[in-house]
């Protein structure tokens, strides 16, 4: 160690606390600094500089040690002393605290505490190393204990971990702190996720672009929305209101927060991610160009592409077809014709006003066929659950009768899986019969739509345009450069009122049907463009 020749006439202070949050909230670094000035006041030195750091003591690369270090290596005169408040203030472990002794040694510092007496006798290093493992033990016992007050409120149903989007900590009486919606992200955040498991954004790109839109959404230090944020926001059951922790063997549970989407939501989403029930059309849509992916070209059955061609006075958007060999090979179709032509189309699927009277007494049938249903699908949810429970119990037996662990593992897994459907199921019985709406708002929406699709598609958004096309046409619409688009496959409801304007009603009840309605034709399906939208969809839009 560095000899102490002289009683030099300045010092330095360094202090220590674990966090910024100690620093800011707490008052250890300014206790500390007291009782150190005091102590310099006593030995009769000038205190010239207050080194600080807010990081844990199992490190010894710090800020403010890494300036205090090079303040010591840039005197050229006596050494000078350095106070700390406690050994612990250096550091929190052994390894560290000698490499910091040697280097505050090796630049010209002499160490000084009022707490202890530092020296080079075997007595006093054997003191100083024992304070520091004690010190050292401490910070690990602290750490095992904050992780095991986690781990057992994560296993009662708190999430302890940073809040996700979309949540806050609030302190709570007799609960701690629990997280709880934190709006309008929440609802921003639910808008994307039911849109994802609906299919109204298909791919995950397409909820970045919506999220990025977003003004009220918290962007990044750029201003951006990150593709791997919205992968571990699609993946993360804390929004169907679960809480896991696989690092620490806790599967998954039922939290003590409040859900932002349903489990089944959730399900369908982690189903789309593994690859099951993909959306029928590719995923590189455009607001640029609505119809790509949608289009598919007359004379060899394959999707237009699209892009903007380069010309002398700007850029020009074109649809053509990319397949080689085809007769309409690498043949551009200007966007504005393509799509104006679409738009007349979507223009003449306007019922009469008289049509629209025919559609309410339709509605008004499906409304109570479908609430008529809920009874029976109610019941049917019940032996479900129950078939559940029975199974989950057979397993349990034969858990308590196994005694290979790979054996009980399996079971165990199953028993999950078995736990998770029964969540499932319980969520649907307690939603069923519930509709999303009121009878008028339902009506309202799906009248509107049904009255001019088009006022949605010149929304200009591309989930809606994305909506109007999975809600009006069945198939992908056939398009020839010379004809335009072809006869559309319409889904029912367009196809039941084009009939009706068209004169082609045949189909009216004969004298003999019972039991005698004029509206059998249709039961459900205006219904189901309700049932089949998004909850986020700009219906405000639609005028009706």
């Amino acid at each position: 160690m560095t000899p102490y020749n002289s009683t030099p006439q300045i010092c330095f202070i360094y202090c220590r606390v674990s966090s910024i949050k100690q620093a800011k909230s707490g008052d250890g670094l300014r206790s500390q600094e007291t009782r150190c000035r005091d102590y310099a006041r006593s030995k009769g030195y000038e205190v010239v500089r207050v080194f600080t750091d807010d990081v844990s003591g199992s490190s010894s690369k710090r800020d403010g040690m890494t300036a205090f270090l090079a303040a010591l290596s840039a005197n050229d005169g006596d050494p000078i002393p350095v106070i700390i408040d406690d050994v612990s203030r250096l550091a929190r472990d052994v390894i560290a605290h000698k490499q910091l002794r040697i280097s505050i040694a090796m630049e010209g510092g002499i160490l000084e505490s009022p707490n202890m007496q530092f020296g080079d006798d075997a007595d006093s290093e054997f003191q100083e190393m024992i304070r520091a493992l004690v010190a050292q033990h401490q910070r690990q016992k602290n750490a095992e204990q904050t992780t095991h007050r986690m781990r057992a409120r994560v296993q009662n149903g708190y999430w302890v971990f940073r809040a996700p989007t979309g949540y806050k900590y609030v302190r709570q009486q007799g609960s701690g702190k629990v997280i709880v919606r934190d709006e309008p992200t929440a609802s921003i955040v639910q808008c994307a996720l039911e849109g994802y498991a609906s299919d109204e954004f298909a791919s995950q790109a397409d909820v970045m672009r919506f999220l990025q839109d977003e003004p009220l959404y918290p962007k990044d230090r750029t201003g951006k929305v990150r593709n791997q944020r919205i992968s571990d926001m699609l993946r993360n059951w804390i929004y169907a209101g679960y809480v896991e922790a696989p690092g620490w063997g806790i599967a998954r549970r039922k939290g003590n927060h409040e859900a932002i989407v349903s489990t089944e939501t959730m399900q369908r989403i982690e189903d789309k991610l593994n690859g099951i029930n993909r959306a029928p059309y590719r995923k590189e849509l455009s607001g640029d160009f609505p119809l790509r992916g949608y289009v598919i070209c007359d004379d060899c059955g394959n999707p237009l592409t699209a892009c903007w061609s380069k010309g002398s006075h700007g850029r020009y958007p074109y649809y053509l077809c990319p397949k080689r060999g085809c007769e309409s090979y690498g043949k551009s179709i200007r966007r504005d014709k393509i799509e104006g032509e679409f738009e007349r189309m979507l223009t003449s699927m306007q019922p009469s006003e008289t049509l629209f009277r025919v559609a309410t007494m339709m509605f008004e049938d499906a409304w109570n066929a479908q609430r008529g249903q809920a009874d029976m699908q109610k019941k049917a949810l019940k032996a479900e659950l129950a078939d559940i429970e029975r199974k989950i119990s057979r397993l349990l037996e034969r858990i308590i009768e196994a005694t290979v662990p790979s054996v009980v593992a399996t079971y165990e897994k199953s028993i999950g899986a078995l736990e998770q459907e029964k969540v499932i199921v319980e969520e649907r019985i307690q939603n069923s019969g519930r509709p999303r709406s009121n009878y008028d708002d339902a009506l309202r929406t799906a009248l509107g739509f049904l009255a001019n699709p088009c006022n949605l598609w010149r929304s200009g958004r591309l989930e809606d345009r994305h909506a109007v096309l999975k809600l009006a046409f069945a198939d992908r619409l056939r398009y020839t450069r010379k004809d335009g688009f072809r006869t559309a496959n319409l889904t029912l409801p367009f196809k039941v009122l084009g009939a009706f304007r068209c004169g082609e009603n045949e189909m009216a009840r004969p004298k003999g049907f019972e039991p005698l309605t004029p509206r059998f034709v249709v039961q459900i399906y205006p219904f189901a463009i309700v049932s089949a939208c998004p909850p986020n969809f700009a219906w405000d839009k639609i005028i009706y």
